[in-house]
C-alpha cells in the first residue's frame, strides 16, 4: 500500500465520515467502530483490532487526541507518540478502513460520543473497563450493538512497557554508579 492510500484512510471530520459510512451502509456493508489511544502500538492492540474487524465489513477507528489522553489518563507524560503519528501508524494496517481523531473530550476526560453520534455504527466494540457503565448505556443508544472484548495481550500494555523500560534504565544507571 502506498503512502497516499494510507493517509487517505485518515478522515479529519465527522461530517465526511458520516457521508462515507452512509454510502457503505447503502451498499449493505456492516460498520464496526472502536476508539482508543493506540500509544506505542503493540501486539495487544493489533490482536484486538483484528478481532474487531472480524465483526463487520468496514473498520472505523477513533484515535484519542493528545489533549484527551492527558485528561482521561490524568498523566501529563502521555501519550508517548503524538496523535498524528499514532493515526499514521494505524493507517498502515491493511485491515483498517478509516481513522479519525477523537477531540470531543470534556474537561473531566469524558468522551462526548461525537463519532458514534455522527456515524451510528452497526457495532461498537470496547474493551473491559474502558468505559464506566453509565457511558456504556449512552454508547448503546447510538449504535446497533455494543460488544465488549477482553484485553488481547496478557502482561502487555503501553503503561507496563513504559514502566518496565524506565525501571531497567534506572537499574542500569544505578549499577554504573556502583563501579
Amino acid at each position: 500500500m502506498n503512502n497516499y492510500n494510507c493517509r487517505n484512510k485518515i478522515k479529519k471530520n465527522y461530517d465526511e465520515l458520516k457521508e462515507i459510512v452512509t454510502a457503505h451502509k447503502v451498499l449493505g456493508e456492516k460498520i464496526v467502530c472502536t476508539v482508543g489511544t493506540w500509544d506505542m502500538l503493540h501486539i495487544g492492540h493489533l490482536r484486538y483490532l483484528e478481532k474487531v474487524k472480524k465483526r463487520g465489513d468496514i473498520l472505523l477507528i477513533g484515535v484519542d487526541s493528545d489533549k484527551g489522553v492527558k485528561l482521561y489518563k490524568k498523566n501529563p507524560l502521555r501519550p508517548i507518540i503524538p496523535q498524528k503519528e499514532r493515526m499514521e501508524m494505524l493507517s498502515y494496517q491493511g485491515f483498517i478502513d478509516y481513522i479519525t481523531l477523537i477531540e470531543d473530550i470534556d474537561e473531566k476526560g469524558v468522551w462526548q460520543l461525537g463519532l458514534i453520534k455522527a456515524t451510528h455504527p452497526d457495532i461498537f466494540v470496547a474493551t473491559t473497563e474502558a468505559y464506566p457503565s453509565w457511558q456504556l448505556k449512552q454508547i448503546r443508544e447510538h449504535c446497533g450493538k455494543l460488544t465488549i472484548l477482553k484485553y488481547e495481550a496478557r502482561g502487555t500494555s503501553t503503561s507496563k512497557i513504559i514502566e518496565k523500560t524506565f525501571k531497567r534504565r534506572l537499574k542500569h544507571i544505578l549499577s554504573n554508579l556502583k563501579h
